[in-house]
């Protein structure tokens, strides 16, 4: 029977990412509590974050380091407006994240969540060239596949067409460059032998247009939320290079990637890159409470400096800018990484993926297994050989997530994708734990009769 808690979210709430009249057809879970890493329905039944809660979490839920953090800081002051004022945990943050930057990234302008972070950066690159008299810079090179946000400016350097093409007046034009994942590879019969194609194509546009580009922007090392994509060794490094020779500044949206999810700090660190920009979010406060960062380099700081009456400002900013709950987290979720030894410990981790990962190319429908650190993607496909794809109106991903929730694991899935980015906190038992309910969901739904499941039945794991 319905309770109240149920009945009021489908009576006033408009969830991200779902077929509403899908969503309040259908009983739904409601999370009461957490634990560690896993979650708690009302029913108390504990499920595995195998999702992190959209890829947030880092060290679980209700760690003590953080909790404490928050509670001490409500003792202090909840929010102040950063305009015209410091406050503490703001400040504390911004030199505590300096330190484990890129190289060559000095200062950060605090924001809300990832949209927000990669809005900055696209308005800063594109006044940084106004105000350096190079008003023709004015285009972006974006990634096909490639996913920012969803606010207008980030949907305009986005390139999943299912999210955004129905938005296509409002944006603003990008140049498109080719995804650079080797199984969808459309520019060679073998992506192996290629030399990279990929990046071929990118230094085309930018030798052909450099002169009105303002900038390129990436997802480092995987395009997350086109079903973890991941790139060739060398890409990223490459298009740092190709920026600095074509004089185009250089953005990498680390808002999934960042936080040790790639099995560093940051993903750029995997291939020693230093960025003009590189924008966070996500994994910032432990998955606690929503901030975002934009990093820049002096360059780009003191393009901006100038008289008031000069008009030089970056007049944009947001009501909880900094605010201090959020750095306290923050700060606490660096801590946390220090203390823990966090990177050292995800080593071990990751291996552990790998070698039980290697067992899923044996299901009959398994195209793919992509994995950077523990951004994990299983693409499905009806014929991997030919890599024939399952119609979208099968929905077999969310099939499988549905699955997973029947042996204790939430998970979601990105169309065909079965995507499993587990809480960096997570043992090497538990994940292999979790990659066996992941293996044995495939299994059930892919090798069975797959008319039994009924679509309208997975509105909760669809996105």
């Amino acid at each position: 029977m319905m309770n109240d808690i149920e009945r009021n979210d489908k009576e006033y709430v408009w969830h991200p990412f779902t077929q509403m009249q899908e969503w309040v057809a259908q009983p739904q879970m409601i999370i009461e509590a957490a634990e560690g890493i896993k979650l708690i329905d009302s029913d108390g039944n504990k499920y595995y974050d195998g999702v992190s809660s959209l890829w947030v979490n880092l060290h679980g839920h209700r760690h003590p380091t953080i909790d404490k953090a928050i509670i001490d800081q409500l003792g202090r002051v909840a929010h102040t407006t950063m305009l015209g004022l410091i406050n503490v945990p703001a400040s504390q943050l911004a030199e505590e994240l300096m330190a484990v930057v890129p190289k060559g990234l000095t200062k950060l302008f605090y924001s809300d969540d990832g949209s927000t972070a990669v809005e900055i950066g696209i308005k800063m690159a594109y006044q940084y060239w106004q105000l350096k008299g190079a008003t023709k810079k004015q285009k972006f090179v974006t990634l096909a596949n490639a996913y920012h946000g969803d606010t207008v400016g980030t949907v305009s350097v986005g390139g999943i067409d299912l999210f955004h093409r129905i938005f296509a007046s409002l944006l603003f034009e990008s140049i498109q460059a080719p995804c650079p994942s080797c199984y969808h590879c459309k520019l060679s019969s073998d992506p192996k032998q290629c030399g990279m194609a990929c990046i071929d194509e990118v230094e085309k546009i930018l030798a052909e247009n450099h002169g009105e580009i303002a900038a390129i922007i990436v997802e480092p090392l995987v395009q997350a939320a086109a079903g973890m994509l991941t790139q060739p060794k060398g890409y990223l490094k490459r298009l740092r290079e190709l920026t600095e020779k074509y004089n185009v500044l250089f953005l990498v949206d680390e808002v999934a990637t960042g936080f040790g999810r790639t099995g560093k700090m940051f993903a750029c660190d995997q291939e020693d890159v230093s960025p003009d920009f590189m924008m966070v979010a996500k994994g910032i406060t432990g998955g606690y409470l929503p901030l975002a960062a934009t990093f820049m380099t002096d360059e780009i700081y003191n393009a901006f400096l100038g008289d008031y009456t000069q008009q030089r400002t970056f007049f944009h900013g947001h009501s909880y800018t900094g605010n201090p709950l959020c750095c306290a987290a923050g700060l606490a979720n660096l801590q946390i990484f220090r203390e823990e030894k966090v990177i050292a410990g995800l080593e071990a981790k990751i291996e552990a993926a790998r070698i039980r990962l290697a067992a899923f190319t044996q299901l009959r429908h398994v195209g793919e297994v992509r994995q950077q650190g523990l951004m994990i993607g299983i693409e499905l496909a009806e014929n991997p050989a030919k890599r024939i794809s399952f119609s979208w109106d099968m929905a077999i991903g969310a099939k499988v997530c549905k699955k997973t929730r029947e042996y204790g694991l939430i998970i979601r899935p990105i169309g065909s994708v079965v995507v499993f980015m587990p809480p960096l906190s997570s043992t090497v038992a538990e994940i292999e734990h979790m990659l066996d309910i992941i293996y044995k969901s495939i299994q059930e739904v892919t090798e069975t009769d797959q008319t039994q499941y009924d679509n309208q039945d997975v509105a909760a794991v669809l996105i």
